[in-house]
């Protein structure tokens, strides 16, 4: 994890889930994280089970309020004078798979508000810190960005957009700030819920063969290209959308 030491990274969404396996690969390289996350009790577990005070921060952040996210950033900048990359992983997703005539234009607007919009307003005030810094933002989108299962309208559209403001902030942003999306798969996340979400991985043999890896994949698998990424080893790479899902989404599939 080279590079790594001291870069100061704002993770959202980093109290759980992919963003808390994130913020833990980053501090096991020696980065200073800034967890921002809606959920106050999860932030603080996360804080008490990554136990490095001295490494960590968090921010209680909402990424659809603006004053919110303005708040985020300037606290990170105040404890740590700096800040050298953004991940942008805070989303929702509809659990439900409403069909689009059931789903109302709040629910629309709240899962493309916190998954898009919460994107632009966390680039937004991170610019101007990230300038000084030859920084990156890195975008966590999802595979729906590219194909989708029935019912998932507002987060495929979600996702879709993010893949589009990546290239569109790398071209506005660029040469100073670097900004590339990531579009994880199948990433098994059970075991890095916050305590009364967390239980063991219920995983099939099929689950796993159907991927042509063998395997689903985890956090880490995700927290590895974003650690790459914001690398110097990296430093030609801007734009781009990186698929992580053990090649699942290459692989053709017939119904018998």
């Amino acid at each position: 994890m080279q590079g790594l030491a001291d870069q100061v990274v704002i993770v959202t969404g980093g109290a759980q889930g992919i963003g808390k396996g994130i913020a833990s690969y980053l501090l096991d390289g020696n980065a200073l994280v800034v967890i921002a996350d809606i959920d106050a009790g999860a932030g603080e577990e996360c804080l008490a089970e990554l136990n490095r005070p001295e490494r960590l921060l968090f921010m209680e952040t909402d990424v659809t309020d603006e004053a919110s996210v303005k708040a985020c950033i300037d606290g990170a900048v105040k404890r740590f004078n700096k800040i050298n990359a953004l991940v942008n992983n805070a989303g929702i997703a509809d659990p439900g798979r409403t069909p689009i005539e059931e789903t109302s234009l709040a629910r629309w607007q709240h899962i493309i508000g916190t998954n898009l919009t919460g994107c632009f307003l966390t680039a937004k005030y991170a610019a101007p810190y990230l300038r000084r810094t030859q920084g990156n933002i890195i975008n966590i989108a999802s595979t729906r960005a590219l194909q989708s299962e029935p019912h998932t309208e507002a987060y495929s559209a979600s996702k879709g957009g993010l893949v589009a403001l990546t290239h569109a902030l790398a071209v506005s942003l660029g040469p100073a700030i670097r900004v590339n999306c990531l579009s994880p798969g199948w990433i098994e996340v059970s075991e890095w819920k916050k305590k009364n979400l967390r239980h063991p991985p219920a995983l099939s043999a099929e689950d796993h063969e159907q991927h042509p890896a063998g395997r689903v994949g985890n956090p880490l698998d995700v927290a590895a290209m974003v650690a790459f990424l914001i690398s110097p080893e990296a430093g030609f790479i801007t734009a781009q959308n990186f698929v992580i899902d053990g090649g699942m989404t290459r692989k053709m599939i017939y119904a018998d």
